[in-house]
């Protein structure tokens, strides 16, 4: 599957599907930003539900197996008053050989007008949208390697809360950038957001092919790679590139790259600490780390809920004028 131009943003500059973050304008950014605080609940307070999706039809589909991201979704669907089914392609009809686009055809023909897409092909979510019915958005949970644009936002917005201004901040993305979804997409929320100190820490291969296009930093040492940075983001890695990549052993990219107390002696006591999750515990970062008191780990799912509920409800808003 190929990327495709399907727009994202109507005439009027409003949000239509959410394909990637690349592209979006920094406006229309810091309005998804500021519409998630109104969904996050004071501390101690119990979640919200409100009646914007009344009448709605969220479908998640995921091709691909999901804990956070699916029941965030779902979640957030709900909070909105939507009705929600979530289907397991491994467990669907797929497997009977049923094509991608039936799947989407038969739930629009049920009434579904919302589908959150996650999928293991470069340019999945833009295939959807480009063949979804006009009444129907799609949002991109996750495609290959592409984009996944709701975590950026959701990063975005927990750097936010912590460190308002983006202009100035040093931000180091640690782990498997060339491939990771993720880094892509928090690279292209960070350039829209004004931060122009973008570090990359990586071994070698999976350093991205050409950083000086992307605008970023690209370095092989930990240590030089985090110093004085404002912003640490730590993401997974795949055991499975460990063997075909690196010749690496899980042990020696801990030692090397892990996020370990010996390798943050340099970092600022202010400094804060995401990942986007699943964690390989001793892997790409330790527990006293990832639950210590500069992680925000635990506050990023927290706010990927708001995050969701915000997109879809801009959405939502778009496709009736309101």
């Amino acid at each position: 599957m190929n990327t495709t131009t399907v727009p994202q943003v109507d005439t009027q500059g409003r949000l239509r599907h959410l394909l990637t973050v690349d592209g979006l304008p920094a406006d229309l950014i810091r309005e998804i930003l500021d519409r998630t605080a109104t969904f996050l609940p004071d501390p101690g307070a119990p979640p919200r539900k409100v009646p914007l999706l009344r009448g709605s039809t969220v479908v998640n589909l995921f091709f691909e197996p999901s804990t956070r991201t699916r029941t965030t979704f779902e979640l957030a669907a709900k909070r909105l008053s939507a009705d929600v089914l979530t289907l397991q392609m491994e467990h669907s009809s797929k497997t009977k050989g049923e094509h991608d686009l039936d799947t989407l055809f038969t739930m629009q023909a049920m009434g579904a007008n919302i589908f959150v897409i996650r999928h293991p092909n470069n340019g999945a979510a833009a295939y959807f949208a480009e063949h979804a019915a006009p009444d129907v958005a799609i949002l991109n949970a996750g495609d290959g390697s592409h984009a996944h644009p709701t975590q950026a936002l959701l990063d975005m917005f927990t750097i936010r809360r912590h460190k308002p201004e983006f202009a100035g901040l040093r931000v180091a993305i640690v782990g498997d950038i060339r491939h990771s979804r993720v880094a892509h997409s928090d690279i292209a929320a960070l350039r829209a957001l004004g931060v122009t100190d973008i570090r990359v820490v990586a071994p070698p291969p999976l350093l991205p092919e050409d950083p000086a296009a992307l605008q970023i930093r690209a370095c092989s040492n930990l240590a030089e790679g985090v110093d004085d940075a404002d912003v640490v983001i730590a993401l997974r890695i795949q055991h499975e590139r460990m063997q075909q990549a690196l010749d690496m052993s899980p042990a020696e990219y801990r030692r090397d790259f892990g996020l370990i107390a010996d390798n943050l002696t340099g970092l600022k006591p202010d400094a804060l600490i995401l990942h986007p999750g699943p964690i390989n515990r001793g892997v790409e970062i330790d527990p006293d780390i990832a639950y210590g008191p500069q992680s925000v780990v635990l506050e990023q799912v927290r706010n990927g809920i708001a995050v969701r509920m915000a997109v879809m409800a801009m959405i939502a808003g778009a496709r009736s004028g309101a």
